[in-house]
């Protein structure tokens, strides 16, 4: 199964903007991707709705990594996926050009708390992605006891047409 992840330009740079703003402790500023899933023919499209960032009084003091969220921030997402059936995927950044790649530390820290989405919303599948300046990666979990999975592509999509009427019309 293909997963491919499509976002609006004005979304992600919402998200951008929001995981530069300096902490007061942590490192870094991470928040969640609330998304809605649809089929296609080779797989299953994420087409992102909205970004939650997770509130400074959730983030834990843990000097050892850039950022920790604490339990409450998990549990706020987890109710959103249960109560409105969203997808919910962990974003961050790691700054720089290029393709961006999942730290050690991200790897077995998604492992500990994605699949704890599908306690609640099972029908969905959930993940992580990690940000760079102009590039993503990501991953997805199908089942609790599962591995992840890679997400094959990530799609940003421009500014929407007008509605009615042609360009140059008032």
């Amino acid at each position: 199964m293909k997963v491919r992840f499509k976002i609006s330009s004005r979304l992600l740079a919402e998200i951008r903007e929001d995981l530069c703003r300096p902490h007061h402790f942590a490192h870094e500023r991470v928040g969640f991707i609330v998304a809605g899933l649809a089929s296609y023919t080779e797989g299953v499209l994420v087409l992102a709705r909205a970004y939650r960032p997770v509130a400074d009084g959730d983030y834990l003091h843990a000097p050892s990594v850039g950022a920790m969220m604490g339990p409450d921030a998990i549990r706020k997402m987890q109710e959103l996926a249960l109560f409105k059936g969203e997808a919910i995927f962990h974003v961050h950044s790691h700054g720089g050009s290029g393709l961006p790649g999942f730290s050690g530390v991200d790897l077995r820290e998604n492992a500990k708390f994605v699949p704890d989405f599908l306690k609640v919303a099972p029908q969905n599948i959930h993940g992580a992605i990690v940000l760079s300046d102009d590039g993503a990666a990501g991953q997805f979990w199908k089942s609790r006891n599962g591995k992840p999975e890679t997400i094959d592509g990530f799609v940003e999509v421009g500014s929407s047409l007008r509605k009615g009427g042609r360009y140059g019309q008032a």
